[in-house]
């Protein structure tokens, strides 16, 4: 039984279930808002800027970016690693969530969705347009052909990066989908446009909410997060093999798969945090993205902080008590001193300290800090990926090979295009899906609430 007085309430207001359907809806039937018009037109000049980088970097070589024989990988593997950290998001809140059994999970769990299927596109694009020559993508997929001996290593992590997060992707997509059937039906049934209900009865496929229905779809969700749960561990976990199959210092190292597991999470829940934010401020959604569920994720960020600040220090203790000159080359005279102190520092102190902020209940109330707080965790998290990419590869174990790593202005602008990218694809989410389940608020309306339910 839900315990309201205890966990908090989860739908404020009073609500009915018609109120429920038409909150969400609204902004779908509504026009689009001024400002989100301009985030939109913010997000389509990004892109513009990213597909100019893509074609300078198709068109003329891997060599407009900084890298050199030293530093082969830079931003774009950075980025990468750091946009499927933000795509664990979905899978962490809508199937661990859901597999546990926690209610608070139905306000987020859309929006996280449809976050993790926009970062997985956007992570997909770096590891094309690192080779160089995107046209040869098709030779790291083992499909029959006519090259002879000519295959995939499938020993290699990299393939298995391909093969991983192309499922992780499938997987999300269709459990996103399917969870929106129900509510697709719902917009198809208030649509006065023959158009709109023409679309959204396609989508729905024909849903008409019968007991057997919604047998069927309960059964096929929990299916599906039981078949998808294992990808947030495979899927960064093979991220992070590699780097730990390497022998570069500072890569090597076994912490290495539940540490990126773990950071995924992490991000990923610190950036569910701040678009849960701004949807609940600019859509005032405040009574169904309540205090309670502001406070359940910041207690979940508190905690995992607490665990990447034990992986931190791990870290530095392995490789000062080692006794590797190398390793400990790496991390006290590379990071923690040296060239890249401020990214070393910026990713403490924005991932194990500025977190701790939230054992504070004032703290975890304020919006407007809590908000300053994810952003930060965001910018941390990016951080570590610069720190574990760059630092190992600027200085390894020759002195003639060191060198720096400067990103170019073609670098910065792919990495901008995803972010246009994604900017584009949660604006249009939100313009034409549910951004909230509303079969799902419907479901734990009446024992999460503490209202009486008089309206029909």
């Amino acid at each position: 039984m839900y315990n309201t007085k205890i966990r908090g309430v989860l739908v404020e207001g009073n609500k009915s279930y018609a109120d429920v359907s038409r909150d969400i809806i609204a902004p779908i039937e509504n026009t689009a808002p001024g400002w989100w018009i301009y985030a939109f037109a913010i997000g389509i000049g990004a892109l513009i800027y990213g597909v100019w980088a893509f074609y300078i970097t198709i068109s003329e070589g891997i060599g407009t970016w900084g890298l050199n024989n030293s530093v082969a990988w830079g931003w774009g593997i950075i980025n990468f690693v750091w946009w499927i950290g933000i795509a664990h998001a979905g899978t962490a809140f809508s199937i661990f969530l859901l597999i546990v059994r926690q209610k608070w999970r139905t306000s987020i769990n859309r929006a996280a969705e449809a976050m993790t299927v926009v970062a997985v596109l956007c992570a997909g694009m770096f590891p094309l347009i690192h080779m160089g020559r995107i046209w040869m993508g098709f030779f790291i997929m083992p499909y029959p052909n006519t090259r002879g001996p000519i295959w995939v290593n499938f020993n290699s992590p990299l393939f298995w990066d391909v093969v991983a997060i192309s499922t992780y992707l499938m997987a999300s997509a269709v459990f996103w989908y399917v969870g929106m059937i129900p509510d697709f039906a719902t917009i198809r049934d208030k649509a006065t446009s023959k158009v709109r209900k023409a679309i959204y009865d396609f989508l729905s496929f024909g849903w008409v909410g019968s007991a057997r229905g919604w047998l069927r779809f309960e059964a096929l969700a929990m299916i599906l997060g039981g078949l998808t749960a294992p990808l947030v561990i495979s899927v960064h976990s093979i991220v992070a093999m590699d780097f730990a199959t390497s022998v570069m210092p500072g890569w090597h190292s076994t912490v290495f798969p539940p540490y990126f597991v773990i950071g995924a999470i992490f991000s990923g829940f610190s950036m569910v945090l701040t678009l849960m934010i701004i949807i609940r401020t600019v859509y005032k959604f405040q009574s169904y993205v309540t205090d309670s569920h502001i406070n359940a994720i910041a207690k979940i960020l508190v905690f995992i902080s607490l665990i990447m600040g034990t992986a931190y220090c791990t870290e530095i203790f392995i490789a000062w008590y080692s006794g590797g000159e190398y390793e400990y080359y790496t991390f006290f005279n590379n990071r923690i001193s040296g060239d890249y102190t401020i990214a070393f520092y910026g990713m403490i102190i924005c991932n194990a300290i500025i977190p701790q902020l939230f054992w504070f209940r004032k703290i975890r109330k304020n919006i407007i800090l809590v908000f300053i707080i994810s952003l930060f965790v965001n910018l941390g998290m990016w951080f570590e990926r610069y720190v574990i990419v760059i630092t190992s590869l600027t200085k390894d174990y020759m002195p003639a090979n060191w060198s720096t790593y400067s990103p170019t202005v073609v670098e910065i602008g792919v990495y901008v295009g995803t972010l246009g990218f994604f900017i584009c694809g949660v604006l249009l989410f939100l313009k034409f899906l549910p951004m909230i389940a509303i079969s799902e608020i419907k479901g734990v309306l009446k024992p999460t609430s503490n209202g009486q339910y008089l309206k029909k």
